[in-house]
C-alpha cells in the first residue's frame, strides 16, 4: 500500500493482545520484541461536553532499548582455538556470556610448542563458562595437523549440531633472526599459525556452507603487517594469513561466510617478554575482545578487512595500490633508466586505493590515469557523463549492429547490464558461436554484470568515456568475471 501501513501487536504476559497501527515513523525506526509497559494517558478534555479522551501508550520497559541493541550470539556455536589462556580465553568467555555455545580448544603446550600437552587450560575455561550458566565443551587437539583440525570441528558438530563462528587464535613463538633460524623453528611456527588456520578453517567452512552462515576470524600481527626484528618466521606466517583471508572472502561470499582478520595488541604469554612491562600491564586482552566479537557477529557485513585492536584503540589496516604510471607502449619496452627517471611518480601514493581481487588489480595496473581530452576551439565543454538525452533502449536496439563477429572467434560470454536513472533498466547480451543476441531483462547465469548510470553508459558507448576510465573512476561497477568485461571493446564498435 502507498503509503505503507505499519501494524503492530502487544502481547500481554497474563494473556490478551492489543493490535495497533503506527504512524509518523519509518520501518527502520521500529524495534521488534521490545519489552514494554502499558501507560494510561490523558490526551484531551472537552470542557463544554464534559468529555475526557484517554489512551493507552506502550512505553519501553527500563533498559529495554539498550537490551535490544545488544549484540547477541544466542543460538550460535563457536570454536576458539588456543582458548586456554590470554586472548582465546577472553574471546570464549565473552561469547558464552552473550549466548554462544563454545568449543574451547587448547593443546595445553608450552609457549614454543614443545613438550607434552595438558587438558587443564581448556578444562578450566569450560568450567568458568559453565559456572556462569553457559554451555561449552573442551577440545585438546593440535591445530598443526589435519587430523587435529578435523577433530576440532567434529567436536562442535557432535556437541551442538552446527558451527557458525571460528576464531583462529592458537599460536606459538620461536623468535630468532633469519641467519640463526633453524628449519625446525621456521616450520614449527608456520605449522601452528598458517597451517593450523588451514587445518581448522577447511572443515569449518564446509560446515558453515551447509548451514548458510559463517564468521571466520584470522589473527595477524603488527609484526606481519609492518615487520619486527627477530620474528621472521612469525611475521611470514602472520602476513600469509592476510593472503588466506583475501581468497576466503571470495569463496565464502555466496554462502554468507564473512572472513576478517584482527591484529591484536594484548598481554599474553606470547608477548610477556616482547612488550615493555608498562605496556604489558595496560594491554589487557579484554580491550581486544569487542572488535573480535563484532567481526564474528551477524551485525558485521564486512569481509576481507584487517583491524588493529589494543588498549581501547582500534584502526583499520589495508593493502593500498597507488595509481599506475605507463612507460613505453606501442611495442616499446621501457628501459631500466625509464624506471629511474620516473621513480618519484611510481612511488607516489596519492590517489591510492584498495582493490577487491586479482582481476581488479590486473585491470587497474593496465589503466593508467588518463587526462580528459581537451575541448576543441570554440566548442563548449560538456561533461562526459551528461545525464540527459540518453535513449538507453535505442542503444541496446542498435548494439547487435555494432557487433564484430570476426573478433568473437571462440568467445562464449553473457554480459548483464543494469542501467540506473532515467530510461534505465536491465538488458543481457549473449555472445556465442560468433553471434550476438540482446534481450531485455535478467539472464540466469551472466558471465559478468555491469552497473552504470544511464548518462555514463551513453557516454561510454558514444566513445566519450573510455571503459577503463569508467571502471577506475567508479562509474562502471563490475561483478563476476572482471577480465571478460574487457572483451566489450574488442567485440563492439564504440564511438
Amino acid at each position: 500500500m502507498d503509503p505503507p501501513h505499519k501494524y503492530g501487536m502487544v502481547q500481554f504476559d497474563d494473556g490478551g493482545r492489543l493490535m495497533a497501527d503506527f504512524t509518523d515513523c519509518d520501518f527502520e525506526e521500529l524495534l521488534v520484541g521490545l519489552p514494554v509497559q502499558m501507560v494510561f494517558r490523558r490526551r484531551t478534555e472537552d470542557e463544554q461536553r464534559g468529555f475526557v479522551n484517554y489512551f493507552w501508550k506502550a512505553t519501553p520497559a527500563p533498559g529495554a532499548a539498550e537490551e535490544m541493541k545488544r549484540i547477541s550470539f544466542a543460538g550460535r556455536v563457536a570454536i576458539v582455538t588456543g582458548a586456554g589462556a590470554g586472548l582465546g580465553r577472553a574471546y570464549a568467555l565473552e561469547l558464552a556470556r552473550r549466548g554462544a555455545k563454545v568449543v574451547v580448544n587448547d593443546l595445553g603446550g608450552a609457549r614454543d610448542g614443545c613438550g607434552a600437552g595438558s587438558s587443564a587450560p581448556a578444562d578450566q575455561v569450560v568450567e568458568e563458562i559453565r559456572a556462569a550458566g553457559g554451555e561449552a565443551v573442551a577440545n585438546y587437539d593440535n591445530v598443526a595437523t589435519p587430523e587435529g583440525g578435523e577433530r576440532i570441528v567434529r567436536a562442535a558438530l557432535e556437541a551442538f549440531g552446527r558451527l557458525d563462528i571460528l576464531i583462529n587464535n592458537a599460536g606459538i613463538l620461536r623468535d630468532k633472526s633469519l641467519i640463526k633460524m633453524e628449519p625446525e623453528n621456521w616450520r614449527a611456527v608456520l605449522d601452528v599459525h598458517l597451517h593450523g588456520a588451514y587445518h581448522v578453517t577447511r572443515p569449518a567452512m564446509a560446515a558453515m556452507r551447509d548451514g548458510g552462515f559463517g564468521r571466520i576470524l584470522l589473527t595477524t600481527s603488527a609484526a606481519g603487517l609492518y615487520g619486527n626484528f627477530g620474528q621472521t618466521n612469525y611475521a611470514a606466517a602472520k602476513m600469509a594469513l592476510v593472503g588466506l583471508m583475501n581468497s576466503l572472502k571470495l569463496e565464502g561470499r555466496k554462502h554468507n561466510i564473512k572472513v576478517n582478520t584482527i591484529a591484536p595488541l594484548a598481554a599474553s604469554r606470547l608477548t610477556e617478554d616482547v612488550m615493555p612491562p608498562e605496556l604489558f600491564e595496560r594491554a589487557q586482552p579484554e580491550y581486544v575482545v569487542p572488535m573480535a566479537l563484532y567481526l564474528c557477529s551477524e551485525a558485521c557485513d564486512r569481509s576481507g578487512t584487517i583491524f588493529n585492536a589494543g588498549m581501547g584503540y582500534f584502526s583499520r589496516a589495508a593493502v593500498m595500490t597507488g595509481p599506475p604510471v605507463q612507460l613505453g607502449g606501442d611495442g616499446t619496452v621501457p628501459a631500466v633508466e625509464d624506471i629511474a627517471d620516473h621513480w618519484e611518480r611510481i612511488n607516489d601514493m596519492r590517489g591510492a586505493k584498495e582493490l577487491a581481487d586479482l582481476n581488479a588489480a590486473t585491470v587497474d595496473l593496465m589503466t593508467p590515469v588518463q587526462k580528459p581530452p581537451a575541448a576543441s576551439a570554440g566548442a563548449e565543454a560538456k561533461p562526459a557523463a551528461a545525464a540527459g538525452g540518453v535513449d538507453v533502449q535505442a542503444i541496446f536496439d542498435g548494439l547487435a549492429g555494432t557487433f564484430k563477429a570476426e573478433a568473437a572467434q571462440g568467445v562464449d560470454v553473457v554480459f548483464q547490464f543494469l542501467i540506473s536513472g532515467s530510461g534505465g533498466g536491465e538488458w543481457s547480451c549473449t555472445i556465442r558461436d560468433q553471434t550476438c543476441s540482446v534481450a531485455r531483462g535478467r539472464h540466469d547465469k551472466p558471465t559478468c554484470t555491469l552497473k552504470m548510470a544511464a548518462g555514463d553508459f551513453g557516454a561510454m558507448i558514444g566513445g566519450r568515456l573510455p571503459p577503463m576510465q569508467a571502471f577506475t573512476s567508479g562509474k562502471l561497477k563490475i561483478e563476476g568475471d572482471v577480465m571478460k568485461s574487457q572483451l566489450i571493446e574488442k567485440l563492439f564498435k564504440i564511438g
